[in-house]
């Protein structure tokens, strides 16, 4: 039994270990959710906060978007033309923005563009002692930090899925009527009229979410991060990881919560 007991081991510190951070992360959020709405309030810092991630990352979430959906359109269309079923590009398109690639995609790239940001500005004020400055001047940190960035994410994440979604259906539309021959009327049509209001509204609320884990892994990882440059650069690498881990689970589990009657 002796040779199996070191792989056993080890495989079970892994569990246990990845158990221990998940349950920490998931007290990190409980925190952050009961400090919400007990004041102090720190505007100045949530307007920061969302003017970094809302209006900074409208550039990569809008090209992203774009291409998104012109490129769905033309898969909708080389797979319908094999059961003459090409008249369907718009709806298709439409509703898989909506529901699907548009939240996700503007998750991803927020995630990987806003949880980078905030893990390695966090992780460097702990390295050089500026979150204990904080405390000695009897500022709480997560409620001066954290706080404002995961409300202006949660808040400002929808905003742009809703931005994505209008952008990667006339992505969609582009191609449809410059490549495809659709005719624009038609094709605007057929978008409007199959698409129903908890198709967008689904998305939204999954932007919402998908902020929130966005904030909360930059803010978790940087909260957390180890001394020296090395542990900021870890801590960086960890939190695009998980929040992009944890969005596609979440997606998942939306998903099934919103459509799987």
């Amino acid at each position: 039994m002796a040779p199996f007991a070191a792989p056993l081991a080890g495989l079970g510190r892994a569990v246990l270990g990845a158990l221990a951070s998940t349950g920490r992360l998931a007290i990190f959020a409980g925190q952050t959710l009961s400090h919400l709405l007990r004041p102090p309030f720190y505007i100045r810092e949530f307007l920061a906060a969302c003017l970094q991630i809302g209006w900074l990352s409208l550039p990569v979430v809008g090209l992203t978007a774009l291409f998104t959906g012109a490129a769905l359109a033309l898969q909708i269309y080389a797979g319908g033309a094999r059961f003459s079923a090409e008249a369907v590009v718009p709806s298709i398109t439409a509703i898989g923005m909506v529901r699907e690639l548009g939240p996700v995609m503007a998750g991803l790239m927020v995630a990987a563009r806003v949880a980078s940001s905030i893990a390695a500005e966090i992780g460097t004020m702990k390295v050089t002692e500026q979150i204990d400055a904080l405390v000695t001047l009897s500022t709480h940190p997560m409620k001066y930090l954290t706080v404002p960035r995961v409300l202006a994410a949660t808040l400002t994440v929808p905003v742009l899925v809703g931005v994505g979604d209008v952008i990667g259906i006339m992505g969609g539309w582009l191609v449809g009527t410059g490549r495809l021959g659709f005719n624009s009327a038609t094709y605007l049509k057929n978008t409007w009229e199959y698409l129903e209001f908890w198709d967008v509204g689904s998305g939204l609320v999954k932007g919402a979410a998908f902020g929130f884990i966005i904030a909360v892994m930059g803010c978790y990882h940087g909260m957390n991060s180890a001394r020296g440059a090395q542990g900021v650069g870890r801590a960086t690498k960890s939190a695009v990881v998980g929040a992009s881990v944890a969005i596609l689970a979440a997606n998942y589990l939306l998903t099934e919560v919103f459509f799987s009657a």
